[in-house]
């Protein structure tokens, strides 16, 4: 029995359809040249074949899109949206350093529905490169996509072993400092809020574990599995702190959304921050500045973040290989610590 032909390019695909690769080029662009029950037929033999056609190393042949797509998955958190103060922030960095460097940039906000979503991107042909912000629950089709798309590049946490390349602070030592600080400040029963289905929140989580252990305090704080979606969780967050029994006299916030919160739940309850009890971020977003009492946080560059973002990504453009890059968060005491 012959084996089935591999399809692993235009020329392939035309051998096996019995047309010119030209023809298979424009059924595949939906070409009006070529009828239509010839490019139904070439489309479904690429469907049966796995055939996906390198738009972008054509386009990168002809000439550059000028445009970089950028694209915001929620895969564990639906509720988020691009008004969310971390992505407000980012995206405008990215925007500056792109424009900088004369691309304009695409967005999207997607909530993926199945493991080709990434895939749809990255093969439109509409861009050439492509910036994503947060993994979510989606490494696993992040590196999918990057073991055959190069010019990739995502904000997050870096794991050993990941395929994408990535750029973002070390959460571990972040979640390590927030507890940490918690402790000096003489904090004894600290709730970790955040929802760890996301590789950054469960990496932050796992430094303030280790904070803990180290301080004889053991390594499983109270977890409150709050969405970063801001609102959403106001109920819960304040159902969760009236009760005294399992009340925390320290919280380790998932995000500075997530903090601002929190706070909000404690000054309607009447409770006192940092008094009755002290709450730390992540991030650093300008708003932290504002908050009643003034949000202490763990600093990620986002400036450095955004800059590092495009400046990898150009480089995986022009045909170079690139590694992840981790900063080094730092920690800002203001006073709600």
């Amino acid at each position: 029995m012959n084996a089935e032909p591999k399809v692993r390019n235009i020329s392939d695909l035309a051998r096996l359809a019995g047309v010119s690769a030209g023809t298979v080029s424009r059924a595949l662009a939906d070409s009006d040249l070529v009828n239509e029950k010839t490019r139904a037929r070439i489309k479904a033999l690429a469907r049966q074949h796995g055939f996906r056609p390198n738009v972008m190393a054509r386009n990168l042949r002809i000439q550059k899109t000028g445009a970089i797509g950028v694209v915001i998955p929620l895969g564990h958190d639906t509720g988020q949206h691009i008004s969310d103060p971390f992505f407000i922030t980012m995206l405008g960095l990215l925007a500056d350093a792109l424009t900088e460097r004369g691309y304009d940039l695409m967005l999207s906000r997607v909530i993926p529905t199945d493991e080709d979503w990434l895939d749809r991107f990255t093969d439109s042909g509409r861009v050439d490169g492509m910036i994503v912000i947060g993994q979510s629950d989606q490494a696993a089709a992040l590196d999918k996509v990057a073991e055959r798309y190069r010019p990739l590049v995502v904000w997050g946490g870096h794991e050993l072993g990941q395929v994408h390349c990535s750029v973002g602070s070390d959460n571990v030592a972040g979640g390590d400092l927030a507890a940490s600080h918690l402790i000096a400040r003489g904090c004894k029963r600290i709730a970790f809020f955040g929802d760890p289905t996301a590789r950054e929140i469960k990496q932050r989580l796992q430094g303030c574990r280790r904070a803990l252990a180290r301080a004889g305090l053991g390594d499983d704080p109270s977890v409150f599995p709050v969405h970063l979606a801001a609102g959403v969780d106001d109920a819960n967050i304040s159902e969760f702190l009236a009760d005294e029994l399992q009340r925390p006299d320290g919280i380790v916030a998932a995000s500075d959304v997530i903090a601002m919160s929190a706070l909000r739940a404690l000054s309607e309850m009447g409770i006192a921050v940092p008094g009755d009890v002290k709450v730390i971020g992540y991030d650093d977003l300008p708003i932290a500045e504002h908050t009643v009492p003034r949000l202490s946080t763990v600093k990620q560059d986002l400036t450095a973040g955004a800059n590092t973002l495009v400046e990898l990504l150009m480089r995986r453009i022009a045909g170079e290989e690139t590694g992840s890059a981790i900063m080094a968060p730092k920690l800002v005491v203001r006073t709600s610590t």
